[in-house]
């Protein structure tokens, strides 16, 4: 494209804007960095097309824009639609955030849902922060310190996503870490054996993979002890968020697929100093890092400059009240990750023939399987009837999640596979229209 061409800032921005329903700055400064970019290629000689560079850029801003989608993934906590699907919970739009309605004065952030929190959990205290992370990084600053030791085993040294991993946050946090054991293989000698002084032992559940064969380590009950031992604080991060092992709130007691995974009420009565939980996977609320455990421990984070940094805002204290409320009154059944979980077979079998049927799709309804998700009870699943649609390539995925709202379906041996268990009732609709397109 010759220079001369170029079109000026206020006439691409004027054509952009009738495709793109973003605010007029965006496509304003999307559209001159197009133009300049246009313009340096024409006199290195590799002209750019500034209207289809621009056009791509708003496409890619437009479809990264915050909005709602239909999890029909059959992953029930999909870190990348946001996790645990909380309700609308109404934030007032002035509050009493740290005010003491009875004294007239400044009060204490969160204090309600700190002590409703230790009440449900079994614990002497409470404290929230922004994730789990925080929780963690929180905790190894200030109960090991600068330079304190803290003893892992060397099997639960994890990474998660986004190429996280806990030697690093240790090492941000001012804490040494100490390796224990081998990878496969942590013995309880492994720990009384370390040398020198321990200010904390720790513990993470790997609940994003799992181990087996020729393994060995340390259950939770046993860790205490050890740190007691050591004279070293325990803290144990049971990550999932399962708040008691006897799921109280479910009919028939605890599904098959939570076997194994440790709960923040069981843990707690074991003898730990602190537990570390996040707050949107199997707990159901939204993204939130709890701690619970002695009244000590925990008001040694709440004094420590890092509380201050992590600290969670309105909005997510108002969400994880709801959350807490509903398992303190033994409603937690109708959390909507609970109410996905342990939906019946034979009804999710009823909704995805109905949707078959007035879509007008070809399909057929065959044996699948559902994840709990986001690291949660790794290498379970729970059977769950799903439609696979016939044909379903790539560009049938695509159709369904170009359907406004957009329908997110998974793709499995060149299959589409449509899974309700995902999908509040609600939105069955939704996703028989966007079937209907196919």
């Amino acid at each position: 494209m010759d220079l001369r061409d170029l079109p000026s800032v206020d006439a691409l921005t004027g054509d952009l804007s009738i495709d793109f329903d973003l605010p007029r700055a965006v496509v304003v400064s999307v559209a001159r960095d197009a133009i300049n970019e246009a313009r340096d290629s024409a006199r290195s000689g590799s002209p750019v097309d500034p209207v289809l560079s621009a056009t791509r850029r708003l496409r890619t801003l437009s479809s990264s824009r915050l909005r709602s989608v239909v999890n029909a993934t059959g992953v029930l906590l999909h870190t990348n639609l946001g996790r645990a699907p909380v309700g609308v919970t109404d934030t007032p739009f002035f509050s009493n955030l740290e005010f003491d309605l009875e004294s007239g004065q400044r009060g204490k952030r969160a204090h309600y849902l700190h002590e409703l929190i230790a009440a449900t959990a079994g614990s002497e205290t409470a404290l929230v922060v922004n994730n789990n992370a925080g929780a963690l990084l929180l905790s190894l600053a200030a109960l090991a310190g600068r330079d304190g030791r803290v003893a892992v085993s060397r099997g639960e040294l994890i990474e998660i996503g986004g190429s996280f991993r806990l030697p690093d946050l240790m090492a941000a946090s001012g804490a040494h870490l100490v390796e224990v054991g081998t990878t496969n293989r942590t013995r309880r000698s492994d720990f009384i054996e370390v040398p020198g002084t321990v200010e904390a032992v720790l513990k993470v559940h790997p609940s994003n993979y799992r181990v087996e064969g020729f393994t060995e380590d340390v259950p939770f009950s046993e860790m205490p002890e050890i740190a007691h031992h050591l004279g070293a604080l325990f803290i144990a991060d049971v990550g999932s968020g399962l708040l008691d092992e006897a799921t109280p709130w479910i009919d028939g007691g605890p599904p098959g697929w939570l076997n194994g995974e440790p709960a923040v009420r069981q843990v707690l009565g074991q003898g730990a100093d602190i537990v570390l939980f996040s707050g949107d996977k199997l707990l159901g609320g939204p993204q939130a890092g709890v701690i619970v455990g002695k009244r000590n421990a925990v008001e040694r984070l709440a004094k420590h400059p890092i509380a201050r940094a992590v600290r969670v805002n309105t909005p997510t204290i108002a969400s994880l009240t709801a959350t807490f409320e509903a398992y303190a009154s033994g409603t937690a059944g109708t959390i909507p990750f609970w109410q996905m979980a342990v939906s019946p077979t034979e009804e999710l079998r009823r909704r995805t023939g109905h949707v078959l049927q007035i879509s007008g799709a070809t399909g057929s309804i065959v044996d699948g399987e559902s994840l709990p998700g986001a690291g949660s009870v790794p290498g379970l699943s729970i059977p769950t009837p799903v439609l696979r649609i016939d044909g379903g390539d790539e560009r049938t995925w695509r159709a369904l999640a170009d359907h406004e709202p957009p329908v997110i379906a998974a793709r499995r041996d060149g299959s589409t596979i449509v899974n309700l268990r995902s999908v509040p009732p609600e939105e069955d609709p939704i996703v028989a229209a966007a079937l209907a397109t196919l």
